[in-house]
């Protein structure tokens, strides 16, 4: 039996993700890991370089299913069938996968027309990963690349990056999802589908890896997800990067718990996870103190 996933110690950040709030520090705390058996999926793909016409405008409309995903895409399995469920990589070698997730909610969209925030891409994320040549996946929504399609183009264009799927506007697929506003059981299949169809244009290390928000899915999310071949990944280790409001917890969150084929979950929305970016550098010096190297999530997930 598959139950919904909730994350209890998550439900504040996720209630504020919604309604924009600011939390404390303490609210930020990181929930334990859950020992769910991996799923082992195949290689890292690289395709096609980004369009050089891509430009920024409206998403794809919601006209029916793309083709079936092409063989050897990460992520990827047989269209029909429910996907698998991934928290982490085998637990040999030395590798840990870094994952970013975009969040884009219509409320944020708001926030940004008004000026009440000012930006939820923090390129000084990207700026440090390119600088030290580290790998990582980034769970894009479908808003978030229509928001910023010239730092999406900017992920695809680097070998290092992965691009991943993380829903069309950042809504609940289950009935008790920390508030956030939630996806009609008919449109499920169709807004993950229009998200790689607003992504696929940017070329790049394409995958077909998907994470739900709030890591919140029952049977019927998953048996929705049925026709478009993919892997959904949660993780293992979950930073609290959320409106946190110091670094330093965020770094203990990662480091106390990452394990040798460890799904690291941060986020690239600047003003939601402010303090991401000061802790990267003192999360990638305590992973090499550890030995455990950063990588791609395809080649975390594929084994050592």
């Amino acid at each position: 039996m598959i139950h919904v996933v909730i994350r209890p110690r998550l439900r504040p950040l996720l209630a504020a993700l919604a309604t924009g709030t600011v939390l404390s520090g303490a609210a930020c705390a990181v929930p334990p890991s859950r020992a769910a058996p991996p799923i082992f999926v195949g290689p890292s793909v690289t395709t096609a370089a980004p369009s050089p016409t891509a430009t920024a405008g409206p998403l794809p409309a919601a006209t029916g299913l793309e083709s079936p995903p092409a063989a050897g895409v990460p992520g990827a399995t047989p269209v029909g069938a429910r996907p698998p469920v991934v928290d982490h990589g085998p637990r040999t070698g030395n590798r840990v996968a870094l994952t970013f997730d975009a969040d884009m909610t219509d409320g944020m969209l708001q926030n940004l027309r008004t000026g009440r925030v000012k930006s939820y891409a923090n390129l000084r994320i990207v700026d440090l990963l390119e600088r030290e040549q580290i790998p990582a996946t980034f769970f894009l929504t479908g808003k978030w690349v229509q928001r910023y399609p010239e730092v999406t183009r900017r992920l695809a264009g680097n070998p290092r990056f992965e691009l991943a799927n993380h829903t069309y506007g950042h809504e609940a697929f289950t009935g008790d999802c920390y508030d956030l506003p939630r996806v009609r059981a008919t449109g499920m299949t169709d807004n993950v589908a229009r998200t790689f169809r607003a992504i696929e244009p940017y070329g790049g290390r394409q995958t077909r890896y998907f994470r739900f928000p709030g890591l919140c899915h029952d049977a019927a999310a998953l048996d929705a997800l049925a026709p478009l071949g993919l892997t959904v990944v949660d993780g293992d280790v979950v930073s609290g990067d959320p409106f946190a409001t110091a670094w330093e917890p965020l770094v203990r969150a990662v480091l106390d718990n990452v394990r040798p084929g460890s799904v690291v979950i941060m986020h690239v929305t600047e003003a939601n996870a402010r303090m991401t970016d000061e802790a990267l550098p003192h999360i990638l010096a305590g992973l090499r103190e550890r030995g455990l190297v950063p990588a791609t999530l395809s080649e975390v997930l594929a084994g050592a």
